[in-house]
């Protein structure tokens, strides 16, 4: 799946019962990411951060959805595990682990080939995340390889850079942008829109070249 590709809705067993993609979601965002298989020490550290960290996803009106290629009751044992593994989460499991035993899911969502899925050597899924905006399109990728685990803070940072240039459609974020930081104004905004837009003061960093398109400001809140 591409940036800007629209996820098509699905139906799938998981932890927390059968899911209708579309209907779960509702006006929700979501973070969808894969597990090549129950049980693989890297993923259940993943699973068990994102579950701690549940309350900071709430607040930014994200539902939280893993998949992994096994069946339900692998998934039941998996998630008691993570939960015996870390004890920090709190109540119940927070978020539903689809199952996809076919595979077929892996194969729609582009992180397995549709010739590989049932050979076992071959059947590994991608460890693809997605974030998915209310209108379920997907608005951010990122793979990793099985040995590299997600970083929590850097999912949340770019959900808040997706969700404050989709309210602020005049900025970018840059690199290592953090909420309360510099954002840039887009050279698409003209010199007297972005002063009307942005009162309080920009910074207009002059190039070598000439050319002004370097323009920042934190009054954005």
């Amino acid at each position: 799946m591409r940036i800007g590709s629209t996820i098509p809705n699905f139906k799938a067993d998981s932890t927390k019962g059968p899911i209708d993609f579309y209907e779960w979601l509702g006006d929700s965002w979501c973070v969808l990411f894969s597990h090549p298989a129950d049980f693989t020490p890297v993923c259940t550290t993943e699973l068990g951060r994102i579950a701690v960290h549940r309350e900071h996803f709430e607040k930014r009106n994200v539902k939280i959805l893993a998949h992994s290629v096994d069946d339900l009751k692998c998934h039941v044992d998996w998630v008691n595990d993570i939960k015996s593994y870390c004890p920090d989460i709190i109540g119940n499991f927070p978020y539903p682990i689809i199952a996809d035993p076919s595979r077929e899911l892996a194969v729609r969502f582009g992180m397995l080939d549709d010739n590989d899925k049932d050979d076992p050597e071959l059947a590994q899924t991608v460890r693809a995340l997605f974030i998915i905006s209310p209108d379920h399109r997907v608005r951010l990728t990122m793979h990793y390889p099985t040995s590299t685990g997600r970083n929590v803070d850097e999912i949340l940072r770019v959900i808040d850079s997706l969700q404050l240039t989709d309210r602020l459609k005049v900025i970018a974020t840059p690199a290592n942008w953090t909420p309360g930081t510099k954002v840039m104004i887009l050279p698409s905004v003209s010199e007297s829109d972005a002063d009307r837009l942005f009162p309080n003061g920009i910074e207009r960093v002059s190039m070598p070249s000439g050319h002004v398109y370097v323009r920042t400001t934190t009054d954005y809140e």
